[in-house]
C-alpha cells in the first residue's frame, strides 16, 4: 500500500502560503471544485471524490494526531459514474460529504493542496508522496517537514483530525 507522510494545518493567510509556495515555481494542477463523500467502514476512511480535475475512490489510514504523519493509500482513478456512488451509497451508507474549493500544485513527488472547505474554514495540506524514485519514509518526512517551515506552521495550527471527522464535531 502506497504511503504519504502529510500535514494538514488551518491557516487565516492562505494566499500569502501560496504565494511564497510559487516562489518555489511550483507546477500548478488547476483548481478543482471536490465533492468528498465519506462512507460508513469499519476500519480507515473510504470517500469518494468527485471534482473537475481528481476523480477518485481513496481508502486510507491516518493517525488522528496532531503534526505530519504517515498514511497509507489507496487509490482508484475513474471515469465519472453515478452507478459507482450508489452502489457505495447503498452498500455502506454515507457518513458525511465535505465540500471545497481546491488549488492543487506538486514539485516533484510532494502535493500542496490550498483549501477553502464549506463549512470550515481555510487550510493548507502538503503531502510528500512515495514514488519508484523516493521510497525512503525519512526523506518523505523531511520534504514534508520543510515545507511546513516554511510556510511557518505552528504546533497549533496543525490539524489531527479529517475535515470529514471536523464536519461531525
Amino acid at each position: 500500500m502506497p504511503v504519504t507522510y502529510e500535514f494538514k494545518a488551518k491557516t487565516k493567510h492562505l494566499p500569502d502560503l501560496e504565494a511564497l509556495l510559487l516562489k518555489h515555481q511550483p507546477l500548478f494542477k488547476g483548481l478543482d471544485f471536490q465533492t468528498d463523500t465519506y462512507f460508513k467502514v469499519p476500519f480507515g476512511r473510504l470517500k469518494l471524490r468527485e471534482g473537475n480535475i481528481e476523480q477518485a475512490l481513496i481508502h486510507y489510514f491516518r493517525g488522528d494526531t496532531v503534526g505530519a504523519k504517515i498514511s497509507r493509500v489507496l487509490l482508484y482513478e475513474h471515469e465519472p459514474n453515478d452507478n459507482l456512488k450508489e452502489i457505495l451509497t447503498t452498500s455502506l451508507g454515507i457518513k458525511t460529504v465535505v465540500a471545497k474549493k481546491r488549488k492543487i500544485y506538486f514539485i516533484d513527488n510532494v502535493k500542496f493542496h490550498f483549501d477553502e472547505v464549506k463549512d470550515l474554514g481555510t487550510f493548507v495540506e502538503v503531502e510528500a508522496i512515495e514514488t519508484d524514485e523516493v521510497k525512503d519514509l525519512e526523506k518523505l518526512k523531511d520534504q514534508c517537514l520543510f515545507y511546513a517551515r516554511l510556510f511557518g506552521i505552528e504546533e497549533e495550527d496543525y490539524v489531527a483530525l479529517s475535515y470529514s471527522d471536523l464536519l461531525q464535531l
